[in-house]
């Protein structure tokens, strides 16, 4: 017999509040993050470099994205994203802050952050640094 998997309440942000962050996030990326992290593209790169951070919604989670360049000849693919940050809506304004271990895992860092603060720990906490 089939175990019927319990149901688990989790805040689901209206789609006008999703929105409204993923504005802000974008315009915090391209005045903020982009300047201190983005460079040129190398001469005669061989290994993979930040060609773009990005953001983006995967299911109840909101995540800054960085996009790598690979521009070996043996590349699988030309680029490939590398998830730097995940925020999950915890209540009105209030998220919970994560970074991806090298194993994959999520770790919770920070608990009932606004979004600006949330931001601004991205581009300042050195847990959230594209490498």
């Amino acid at each position: 017999m089939a175990r019927k998997q319990s149901k688990v309440w989790v805040y689901s942000p209206p789609k006008s509040v999703r929105a409204e962050v993923e504005t802000r996030a974008r315009e915090f990326i391209d005045a903020e993050l982009k300047p201190k992290h983005l460079e040129p593209p190398p001469k005669n790169a061989r290994f993979n470099y930040l060609a773009d951070i990005t953001c983006k919604w995967h299911g109840s989670y909101f995540y800054i994205v960085g996009v790598f360049a690979c521009p070996g000849p043996h590349a699988l693919s030309p680029t490939f994203e590398s998830k730097l940050a995940r925020m999950l809506p915890a209540g009105p304004d209030r998220y919970i802050l994560a970074f991806q271990r090298h194993t994959g895992q999520w770790i919770d860092l920070y608990h009932g952050l606004s979004l600006q603060q949330c931001l601004e720990t991205v581009r300042d906490d050195p847990w959230f640094m594209p490498v």
